[in-house]
């Protein structure tokens, strides 16, 4: 791996900081495979680790076919769980908390706010827990019910006990504050500048799929409906754009949605590629037309600057997280009328390469300047080390 490589983990972090034991919770694992929570991991636990760290990372064991125990100066401890959709999550965070309190480690942190009634357990131990909580999770079309009921009492139960809350937006962060009376230290997640420039010319996943450089715009999300790819397509019908429409992405659980995608794509050329992770991810983004976001579920979405990282162009619906992180480096739709909107914004960017220009241009500057890795782990690892030594994390 060369210094060069935007997955190089290096440390600028000025002073050196005591090594420390830190374990990470609650998401499916590492290396990366699904969404959001498990790059951040990736990135963050390798970044950690380089810094002289011992970081610990839990895998859900049905979500690997290799079962791995260490990964890039990381150390992955392999643990069941109830697969389901409702238990999946809570059931292998209890069984890494319990693993993690064991092996005493320092450093308790937890993604996802459904995991928040694990702070009591925590809290009996004598230890502190570090917990991400994402957006709103509760608002998510997946959850009907009982789930929905849950997750929107997780997060008083966060406020109330988790000793330290991560929002990654402003926008939770006041949400918090609003409805809780509670602080949070605000933290967005990173990106790895890797620009369309420097992508490979003719990279194999576009003749896999058929399509040419330049000439087709990106989804690329978990199939579900909170997720809005039926905002997407249909607006690409109604626009009437030349361009074809590729969505990346897949999910278990939502069948009725995945079938809803697929009548939708009926008589079509979309381009439905399922999961691509790794260069094939890389590549595919770095040579589309432009990168839609149609989902309006507010916290930072780590596809988006991700994209943004790619020097993309970026067209997303305009909820204020997401124009929190594009600035004024990006388009938008209105959330009020996404259909007709976005079909408005698509016409428009396919016939003016000066603003998709100049948009993929401020992409990367904007991510330069607020979204890099490396200062995203800093922030962590100073959190990291001031709990670990009984001091309160500064509050930003």
């Amino acid at each position: 791996m060369s210094p060069d490589d935007p997955n190089t983990p290096q440390h600028t972090t000025p002073m050196p900081i005591a090594p420390l034991r830190i374990a990470l919770m609650g998401s499916r694992g590492i290396p990366a495979s699904y969404s959001g929570f498990e790059t951040f991991y990736e990135q963050l636990a390798v970044r950690l680790a380089a810094r002289g760290h011992r970081v610990t990372v839990y895998n859900r064991a049905h979500h690997y076919k290799t079962h791995h125990r260490e990964y890039r100066g990381v150390r992955i401890v392999t643990l069941p769980s109830i697969a389901t959709k409702h238990l999946d999550t809570l059931s292998h965070a209890l069984l890494s908390l319990l693993h993690a309190l064991c092996t005493r480690q320092q450093v308790y942190s937890m993604v996802i706010v459904g995991n928040s009634p694990l702070a009591l357990l925590t809290r009996l131990f004598g230890k502190k827990l570090v917990l991400n909580v994402d957006g709103a999770d509760f608002a998510r079309d997946k959850w009907t019910g009982f789930a929905k009921t849950y997750l929107r009492w997780c997060e008083g139960i966060a406020a109330r006990w988790a000793d330290v809350i991560i929002a990654d937006s402003r926008v939770i962060q006041q949400r918090y504050l609003a409805l809780y009376r509670r602080e949070t230290v605000f933290l967005p997640y990173g990106a790895n500048l890797c620009p369309r420039d420097d992508a490979p010319p003719d990279p194999p996943v576009l003749a896999r799929f058929g399509l040419s450089p330049g000439e087709y715009i990106l989804f690329v999300s978990r199939m579900t409906p909170e997720n809005c790819a039926h905002v997407l397509v249909e607006a690409w019908q109604a626009a009437g754009c030349p361009r074809r429409l590729v969505l990346v992405g897949d999910a278990p659980y939502v069948d009725d949605y995945q079938n809803e995608i697929a009548r939708l794509c009926e008589g079509t050329d979309i381009v439905r590629t399922g999961y691509l992770f790794g260069d094939d991810y890389r590549d595919l983004s770095r040579h589309c037309r432009l990168f839609v976001l149609p989902a309006g579920i507010d916290g930072t979405r780590p596809v988006l600057l991700d994209q943004m990282a790619f020097g993309n162009c970026v067209l997303v619906r305009d909820t204020p997280a997401n124009m929190e992180v594009i600035g004024d480096a990006g388009d938008s739709f209105s959330n009020d009328d996404p259909v007709a909107s976005l079909a408005t914004r698509l016409s428009a960017l396919d016939g003016d390469d000066v603003e998709v220009a100049r948009l993929r241009a401020r992409a990367l500057e904007r991510v330069a300047a607020h979204y890099s890795w490396e200062r995203v782990t800093d922030e962590y690892e100073k959190m990291f080390s001031r709990l670990a030594a009984g001091a309160r994390p500064a509050l930003r």
